[in-house]
């Protein structure tokens, strides 16, 4: 029998948890990927539930930052700001402190009075990314970082992937069904006949 080291032991056991959190919370995941869709949708100007204006563009410009847009569209195009302020109004309203405090930290650190900078947003680029990293491992930046993700796969009937963004990015082509060869374990099969 095999030996289980700590760390495979550990990998192991934190997979499992993920798996378990995301099975107990995924109606209230459902429910703010429904919101941010209907937002998405509205004719209406668009209106934030948790952030006010301004603390959505600093987050909107984290997001961006994550997933940058270069050649293909990034995490502004994809409107995953909408995804994460209902989650924060929903399955993650724990995570509310957390967003407050990391932002207030974050624009101590952009901010420059003599360069005229008061907030994360009026920087460039590359020191964004500069002062990102130094705050990477940051329960906060690391909550930014996965919501980030999840509104930019997330179902676009749902909220954040808009025009299926985060799809296209991956080659995920949405079909109601699927038809043979579903991947490379029955290829061999299909070309045999």
């Amino acid at each position: 029998m095999k030996e289980i080291s700590r760390r495979l032991f550990l990998i192991q056991s934190s997979a499992g948890l993920s798996g378990a959190w995301l099975v107990a919370r995924w109606p209230e995941i459902a429910a703010a990927a429904q919101h941010a869709h209907t937002a998405a949708q509205s004719a209406a100007p668009l209106k934030f539930e948790f952030f006010t204006p301004e603390q959505a563009v600093e987050v909107e410009a984290i997001a961006a930052q994550i997933i940058p847009t270069d050649d293909t569209p990034g995490a502004r195009e994809a409107r995953v700001i909408y995804f994460i302020d209902r989650a924060l109004m929903t399955f993650d309203s724990d995570k509310r402190s957390l967003y407050k405090k990391g932002l207030e930290a974050l624009q101590l650190k952009a901010k420059n009075p003599l360069l005229g900078i008061k907030r994360f947003s009026d920087i460039a680029a590359a020191h964004q990314i500069k002062l990102l990293k130094s705050i990477q491992l940051s329960e906060f930046f690391l909550q930014v970082r996965a919501h980030t993700i999840i509104g930019f796969f997330a179902n676009p009937e749902y909220g954040g992937n808009f025009n299926q963004i985060g799809w296209k990015h991956i080659g995920f082509e949405d079909h109601y069904t699927f038809k043979p060869p579903f991947g490379f374990y029955d290829r061999d099969y299909k070309e045999a006949k």
